[in-house]
């Protein structure tokens, strides 16, 4: 059986804004190092120019999510479902949180952390996704 086209859409826009939040964080840690040939101003200019997109990408995750799970019946998902759920709301507020830190960080040790705490738990919510998925 197919999806219906509003499902469609909305898995569509869900897949399509995790690849540019969870995707784009992978693409800007390989240009970073790169980038820092061309000036010392260059990984903040691509790192600005990434969040002009991410947070857009990170806003339809969430309204998709919410979306998603007005698809579902609570009382018809066990309990294993429930708590995969729950840990996957609180890595996407993490990464989320991770992100908005790493962007205001001013010490190299700051943006390793707050980077690796939105990468990693950005990560951590698409896995948790594709197994809510089924």
């Amino acid at each position: 059986m197919l999806a219906s086209g509003l499902d469609t859409l909305r898995l569509t826009l869900h897949v399509l804004a995790a690849t540019v939040w969870v995707g784009g964080q992978i693409v800007m840690m390989g240009l970073v190092g790169p980038a820092r040939t061309l000036g010392a101003e260059a990984p903040k200019a691509l790192a600005r120019a990434f969040e002009r997109m991410a947070w857009p990408a990170y806003a339809v995750l969430v309204v998709t999510g919410f979306w998603n799970l007005s698809t579902f019946h609570w009382a018809a998902q066990s309990g294993a479902w429930k708590a995969v759920l729950v840990a996957k709301i609180v890595v996407v507020a993490a990464a989320g949180l991770g992100a908005g830190l790493h962007s205001r960080a001013t010490s190299k040790a700051a943006l390793g952390v707050w980077g690796s705490v939105a990468g990693l738990a950005s990560v951590a919510a698409l896995a948790m996704g594709i197994l809510l998925a089924g």
